[in-house]
């Protein structure tokens, strides 16, 4: 989107950078050339209860998607548990407008879990698992994802109240841990945003 036609509109959520620059964001045309603050605001009165939590012990490059998805689906809050770092190019920027969380390792995502009286539902295809599609699933909650290759770390298996896995049909093991999160995402706002 080019710059803005004069006059500008008389609003205190606009950028004033951005009316006179243009905004090249991937934000929704009613986001069009608010300032990030602005959006981010707009975002937290009305964030859904779900929490998404992805485990972080070999740099995986799949977090910025599922952060990215995590904004899509405007949920309260994006955990990241283990290493800090992460690669944010597949965010495309959109962690700035969520909570983004770190926890150090699962005891610190159980804690602050049993703070918030959330139970964590964990998203992965192992053994004793039950199948995501059809699964009641609460409106509040942490579904925690495993990283590509091993999934769910022994630890973070039994902090889960659940384990939950996405039904496949063809030879492969398992899914792209970031089309995981989607969607188990997307499964859960069917059960509880309006459509």
């Amino acid at each position: 989107m080019g710059p803005h036609p004069l006059p500008w509109p008389d609003d205190p959520r606009l950028d004033p950078e951005l009316l006179r620059d243009g905004d090249q964001r991937n934000v929704v045309d009613a986001y069009r050339y608010w300032s990030v603050d602005a959006i981010k605001a707009d975002l937290d009165a009305r964030r859904h209860p779900l929490h998404i939590a992805i485990e972080n012990w070999q740099h995986d490059r799949n977090i910025g998607a599922i952060v990215r998805t995590a904004n899509a689906y405007n949920v309260a809050g994006v955990h990241i548990v283990g290493r800090r770092q992460w690669n944010q190019r597949g965010a495309m920027v959109t962690d700035r407008y969520l909570p983004m969380h770190h926890h150090a390792d699962v005891d610190g995502l159980v804690a602050w879990a049993d703070g918030a009286d959330l139970p964590i539902l964990g998203i992965d295809n192992i053994p004793g698992s039950v199948p995501l599609e059809g699964a009641p699933l609460p409106a509040g909650c942490v579904m925690l994802l495993g990283q590509e290759g091993p999934g769910l770390s022994p630890e973070a298996v039994r902090a889960c109240e659940r384990i939950l896995h996405i039904t496949q049909y063809g030879s492969t093991r398992s899914l792209n841990a970031a089309a995981a999160g989607a969607i188990a995402m997307y499964a859960w706002a069917l059960q509880h945003v309006p459509h």
